[in-house]
């Protein structure tokens, strides 16, 4: 009797590590298929409820010439995904009162009162004039403020000028649309909103994003400059080949090299950090968690809300939060290289994709879903 019990309770055990496997491995094994055909190079993924990670896991290389294997630990560019952080750093001033997202951005940063806004384009000749408004810092954090994507001085990276300058260099260029009217991808309004950090907390925008934001969720990998050390762990950035197939390496074509250099390289509010899959679920479990995580508030419920609901206009179709895109179940952020993070109250996880592309090959376009159709069947409360 005691032999088969043991039997059965051996191939209970062996059943039931044979399922996790193949749970766990049903995402890895598909896409372990776009790097075995050279479509993918490779991806750290996770999943996360509000106490702590569910699923990690990585696949492929994060060096594809040297063999050298993506890990858990991989350091990524999140990019855009920096338009969120910043963000939520603001709202952290509106919790204080010191801001409003109704005041008009010349209150804090009165360059901006001779604003101009482009009224008619017609044969080479452009017609400027006053804007019926000024634009507001609630504009400036969905894209409507009519502020350009960037100004012409900043070429040909994005890391090259301090705040300062590139607010300076945003006040001279025209507005392309009246204030309201129009959504346009800007990382100028994300240094905007920035740039009052600096102005209203009197702090550096680093210092304050170091103290208020990163340190008390203990994002301990996450920086805009790393280390020698640390880029040596950087995922290597890759793009389709000739042809579109397989994979090169590339440099990232918006950031100053070596990615060290804290004296020619300046902080990119909308775009400049570096960080891992577990650095930045930290970030948005405390969203899931209404502002809070592990005891330590950093926003309030109020405005986390705020972030997470559609702000652009009825009229205009995109549709974005603040700092946030923003969909019917979701909201979050994706990066120029591919990188993304998304928040879904309703299933009670969080899904962070790390990969360093820009563009895939083949069918590597895929992944992504890949991975988001098996962490929401497999994690959703």
């Amino acid at each position: 009797m005691f032999r088969t019990l043991s039997v059965l309770v051996t191939a209970f055990l062996l059943f039931s590590c044979q399922t996790d496997v193949k749970v766990k491995s049903s995402a890895s094994q598909k896409l372990q298929a776009l790097v075995d055909r050279e479509e993918l190079a490779g991806a750290v993924y996770l999943v996360a409820d509000k106490n702590g990670t569910l699923a990690l896991e990585s696949v492929g290389y994060a060096d594809r010439e040297n063999k050298i294997l993506m890990k858990k630990d991989t350091l990524f560019w999140i990019a855009s995904q920096t338009k969120t952080m910043t963000a939520v750093a603001f709202m952290i001033l509106v919790d204080e009162g010191k801001v409003s997202l109704d005041d008009p951005v010349e209150k804090y940063l009165p360059e901006f009162k001779k604003q101009m806004v482009v009224a008619e384009k017609k044969n080479g000749t452009v017609v400027l004039k006053k804007p019926a408004r000024p634009f507001t810092v609630r504009e400036v954090l969905c894209h409507v403020s009519g502020l350009p994507f960037r100004s012409d001085v900043e070429l040909p990276t994005l890391d090259g000028l301090n705040l300062e300058t590139k607010i300076r260099s945003y006040a001279m260029t025209p507005l392309h649309s009246e204030p309201g009217q129009k959504y346009a991808y800007s990382n100028a309004g994300i240094s905007v909103a920035a740039r009052i950090i600096e102005v209203v907390s009197g702090m550096k925008y680093e210092d304050f994003m170091q103290k208020r934001l990163l340190d008390p969720l203990g994002m301990k990998d996450t920086t805009l400059w790393p280390t020698v050390e640390q880029e040596n762990m950087i995922a290597k950035t890759y793009s389709p080949g000739k042809d579109k197939k397989g994979l090169k390496p590339i440099n990232i074509e918006f950031l100053i090299y070596p990615l060290s250099d804290v004296h020619k390289r300046y902080p990119m509010p909308g775009g400049g950090y570096f960080s891992t899959a577990e650095d930045v679920s930290k970030f948005c479990r405390m969203l899931l968690n209404g502002g809070e995580l592990n005891g330590k508030r950093v926003i309030s419920e109020k405005s986390v809300k705020e972030l997470s609901r559609k702000q652009t206009p009825d009229n205009i179709k995109n549709s974005y939060g603040l700092g946030t895109s923003v969909g019917a179940d979701w909201f979050g952020h994706g990066g120029a290289c591919s990188t993304n993070m998304t928040v879904r109250p309703k299933d009670g996880i969080v899904l962070i994709w790390m990969v360093q592309h820009r563009g895939f090959p083949g069918e590597g376009k895929t992944a992504q879903g890949i991975f988001n159709k098996w962490a929401i069947e497999k994690f959703s409360k």
